[in-house]
């Protein structure tokens, strides 16, 4: 694909008038190519300039493949990818997504396939579909991927790979060895771990008198003015506590762990980006490989339990030259890592309320179809409009999954435009339209 076609969809599909030096580099001719740098960087344009420079009109061949760690990071490199490849065909296939959806998908055979590691490993022990004539292999925040335990499935997938000519790796962290199975002997390496622009972020530390720092946490929340916060918590049992308590104190909270269903996850993620839950309580799992950005603050509720977590926990917020604050909640007594700094306290008991503080005034509609029923989100925009009474700009942010969509519009006009659209169909469909949060 020429690279002037790339540019200009990335201009008219993303909004990306002009490239970053890494996304530059990025693009030239090398083979075989190790990218390290932050999440948040723009490492997915990156290596999708060079891949698709690479690979050429439909073969009835699987071309590329994208390996990712986890689901939410598949489906973010996919909604990059296909604007970009137009005229190809790119799936992508996660653990808890509907396997005869996915083998469906395949009747005609795609040009990119974008995957967990898992998840493609089990279609080719199916036989559903072959990775033989791949030309072109990306692994996609390859450090997380080791931490998640997919060294294997990786290997085997590769294994099969006996076309393979690009070879694209990419880190957030610097990596204590190359990976035996892939042949990066001579590799190019962009390493813009150190050249990255600093954190605008303040580390603050706030004293908690007791063990439990549930009266802290929500004194503290409510002196923060209004904005997006990440509490992180090192069990899925303390997630579920600190979100039932928050809950019941009227905080506008959504949960993420592992111990989630993916669907449930990825909602969670969804209502936190458009603006329906700006508290999530989450584990570690949420700290890397999430689609989520303007996160103002961090609180560690619980100590991270490695200097890795705390890095990549704060890397939620002051992203991209944005600020971001980092709250560590300290009780008496407890053991500080060595990694966890902090440049002042604050004691938020007795503080004055934030006017107004962390709020919502959005609710999410769910419509109970989408793609595999050919509803994109401009037939939702627009079904919103005519039969919604909805302005423009009280439409937010749509999500079109499978056979779901979620749309943010304004609380107080929630129920009526439910109210207003259901005698009508959708695309000549039945959708039914109700109020999630």
């Amino acid at each position: 694909m020429q690279l002037n076609t790339i540019l200009e969809r990335l201009r008219e599909r993303h909004g990306i008038e002009r490239l970053t030096p890494m996304q530059q580099m990025a693009a030239e001719d090398a083979s075989h190519l190790i990218l390290l740098s932050p999440t948040g960087s723009g490492k997915t344009v990156a290596f999708a300039l060079r891949m698709l420079r690479f690979i050429g009109p439909s073969t009835g061949h699987v071309q590329a493949v994208v390996m990712a760690p986890s689901r939410e990071l598949v489906l973010q490199i996919a909604d990059v990818l296909r604007p970009l490849a137009a005229g190809l065909k790119t799936v992508a296939f996660y653990g808890g997504h509907n396997m005869a959806d996915e083998v469906s998908s395949l009747s005609v055979v795609p040009d990119i396939i974008v995957a967990t590691p898992g998840r493609l490993l089990d279609h080719l022990n199916r036989h559903t579909l072959d990775v033989n004539d791949v030309s072109a292999l990306v692994l996609d925040e390859y450090d997380k991927s080791l931490e998640l335990g997919f060294l294997d499935e990786m290997r085997r997938i590769v294994k099969r790979m006996r076309a393979m000519k690009l070879v694209i790796l990419t880190s957030a962290t610097q990596l204590a060895e190359m990976p035996d199975f892939l042949p990066m002997k001579g590799a190019v390496t962009l390493d813009y771990t150190r050249t990255a622009a600093p954190m605008r972020l303040q580390t603050v530390k706030v004293p908690s008198a007791d063990r439990d720092k549930l009266p802290v946490l929500t004194d503290l929340l409510h002196t923060l003015p209004d904005g997006r916060a990440i509490v992180f918590v090192n069990h899925r049992e303390s997630a579920e506590r600190v979100y039932s308590a928050l809950k019941k104190e009227g905080f506008p909270v959504g949960l993420y762990h592992g111990g989630l269903e993916q669907r449930e996850r990825q909602l969670a993620v969804d209502l936190f980006n458009n603006g329906t839950t700006p508290i999530l309580v989450s584990t570690d799992l949420g700290s890397r490989g999430l689609d989520i950005d303007n996160v103002n603050y961090v609180i560690h509720y619980h100590m991270p339990v490695t200097p890795e977590s705390w890095t990549h926990r704060n890397g939620r917020t002051a992203r991209m030259g944005a600020d971001g604050t980092a709250y560590v909640i300290v009780a008496e007594g407890e053991n500080i890592p060595d990694a966890v700094v902090w440049e002042r306290e604050f004691y938020p008991s007795g503080q004055k309320p934030a006017d107004g503080g962390i709020h919502s005034d959005v609710s999410t509609l769910y419509f109970n179809a989408g793609k595999k029923e050919k509803i994109s989100r401009g037939d939702i925009a627009g079904f919103l409009m005519q039969k919604g009474g909805l302005a423009p700009d009280e439409v937010g942010k749509i999500v079109v999954n499978d056979h779901s969509a979620i749309v943010a519009v304004p609380r107080s006009k929630a129920a009526a435009t439910v109210e207003a659209v259901a005698p009508y169909k959708i695309k000549n469909t039945r959708v039914k339209v109700s109020v999630l949060g």
